[in-house]
């Protein structure tokens, strides 16, 4: 016997259609590239979202056609989220932080026939257009008759040229929930990037989850600062999660600097904020030396690499922000798991509930996991084995676009790459990637705990620590750092910082002053580079 209810479609264009008709005023604020604030409403977005879809008819695009993006979070590249999709073409956001080559591999792997771009990244563009033959309207994201004159690049139109002509009463078509809605392609920091091919269905469901109170607790009573880009895996679905709730959003265009963020969150009142710990490294130094202070962020939350415990100390002692440590993948659309305590932790002294809250997060409904050892069977959930960790869900990736890199499931789990532990709670933490994890003596030392010590120490601004090859250990752990702007810290102190907080086997054998250390494009530290700057050093008596 089959149920007796209606059977929709999970598709994005209802998202859109959802705002406008509950949640029509809601606000949208944008710094624009041009330096000014722009504000309109979800009604606004949801009228020129259709206009778009308008354009890409008209340009004689089909079905899960793919349309480009080079942009900052905005207004206009939230009209595309949903007239791109909404139409039933594919909308592949593109990060500009890669090498301009890699940019043009990926516009031509993905086979893009439409690519949208900020001015800001109007090089890049004149860089790549000779090389992407596939790609026949560039858009640039300006006002109408704001063409820069002699860029080069062939069928260029101003954004609001292109949308101006097109009728606002366009109607969403109707197709399988299961149809693509949107790709983003990894980082490939080794060989070529590889693309997480989206569906509608698998996007709502996403957007549904994320919004639960256990997750990013998202309402129409939140003004949302979205810093993660939404060229990063989607803004990690809040764009979506926003249109489903009718929250305001404000997006920070161009400028992420700490002042930049700060003066527009204090602006708009901002209660929720999303983004990488290196911009809130930027947006908390700018608030120690000024002596600031936030008057409505509630809580922000910090994924994208392992937050420092330091920085969520920071938040919460020192400006009462409640710091949600998340964990993802682009894989995985790309939440997996969030920090929330639970009812019966609520009565622990702080100290304790700390050690929870430094943890990456208890699985969300539909992100299930589990961690295996070598011999690919379970490990304990006790809190201390350690053991790959591998995923599954309806918006967990089955394979790669045109079948890349062939099936990466074991058994139906998608393996993450990560060394993890989960406790008897569910709370997961990661310990390291598979590929960085120190085997020292045939015991494991977890680097992130070594960077999160070294981060800790007051003249610290990065650490990254690495595994080097030792005569008698097989390898040894040596901390990278790059130390505060005027703060000085020698070896021996740093050494002795690590005392008491780890067993002494642990400790690193060395300290290497940097100036800087490699970030990719998703700001993720670049370990691999790292290893090649250190290439030809030598461990202190190995």
């Amino acid at each position: 016997m089959l149920g007796l209810m209606q059977t929709q479609p999970l598709l994005i264009s209802s998202l859109i259609v959802h705002a406008e008709r509950h949640g029509g005023d809601g606000e949208i604020v944008s710094r624009r590239v041009e330096g000014d604030i722009h504000r309109c409403t979800w009604t606004d977005v949801a009228r020129r979202s259709r206009q778009v879809a308008g354009a890409l008819d008209a340009a004689g695009l089909l079905f899960s056609d793919r349309v480009a993006t080079l942009a900052w979070n905005g207004y206009r590249h939230l009209e595309l989220y949903f007239g791109v999709s909404g139409s039933g073409r594919v909308l592949h956001t593109i990060n500009p932080r890669l090498h301009p080559e890699q940019i043009a591999w990926i516009a031509n792997h993905a086979e893009d026939q439409v690519l949208c771009f900020d001015a800001t990244f109007l090089p890049i563009v004149q860089a790549i257009h000779a090389k992407c033959p596939g790609i026949r309207q560039y858009v640039l994201l300006c006002d109408s008759g704001k063409l820069p004159a002699g860029t080069g690049i062939p069928n260029l139109v101003a954004y609001e040229d292109w949308i101006g002509g097109q009728k606002t009463d366009y109607e969403w078509p109707t197709f399988d929930e299961n149809s693509a809605s949107s790709m983003c392609y990894t980082s490939g920091t080794t060989g070529n990037p590889k693309a997480a091919l989206y569906s509608h269905r698998s996007t709502l469901l996403h957007a549904y989850a994320a919004a639960l109170p256990d997750v990013m607790n998202l309402s129409a009573r939140d003004s949302v600062l979205p810093v993660v880009p939404m060229f990063h895996v989607n803004a990690w679905g809040i764009p979506y999660s926003a249109a489903l709730t009718g929250c305001k959003l404000v997006f920070p265009g161009p400028a992420m600097d700490g002042k930049s963020v700060y003066e527009l969150m204090e602006a708009e009142k901002v209660t929720f904020a999303a983004g990488v710990p290196t911009v809130w490294q930027m947006l908390l130094g700018h608030l120690k030396p000024n002596n600031l202070r936030f008057s409505t962020l509630r809580r922000t939350v910090i994924g994208g690499s392992a937050c420092p415990p330091a920085m969520i100390h920071a938040f919460r002692e020192d400006y009462g922000v409640d710091v949600l440590h998340a964990w993802g993948m682009t894989e995985m659309s790309p939440l997996g798991t969030l920090c929330t305590l639970k009812n019966k932790h609520l009565e622990l002294p702080p100290e304790e509930q700390m050690k929870l809250r430094l943890k990456q997060g208890r699985a969300i409904f539909g992100a299930d996991m589990k961690i295996v050892g070598d011999d690919g069977q379970d490990l304990p959930w006790d809190g201390k084995t350690y053991g790959d960790l591998l995923v599954r869900g309806p918006w967990i990736i089955r394979e790669y676009f045109k079948g890349e890199g062939g099936d990466p499931l074991v058994d139906g789990w998608f393996p993450t790459g990560d060394v993890a532990t989960i406790d008897a709670d569910g709370f997961m933490q990661i310990t390291d990637r598979s590929k960085d994890v120190i085997k020292s003596g045939g015991e494991w030392i977890s680097s992130i705990d070594i960077e999160n010590i070294a981060m800790a120490h007051p003249a610290v601004q990065m650490a990254a620590c690495v595994g080097m090859k030792h005569p008698k250990w097989d390898e040894r752990p040596i901390v990278c750092v790059v130390r505060k702007q005027g703060a000085e810290v020698t070896r021996e102190e740093l050494l002795q910082f690590f005392e008491g907080k780890v067993a002494k086997w642990q400790v690193p054998d060395d300290v290497v002053f940097v100036e800087s250390i490699p970030l990719g494009a998703t700001g993720k530290m670049l370990k691999t580079k790292l290893r090649e700057q250190l290439r030809d050093y030598k461990l202190p008596g190995a």
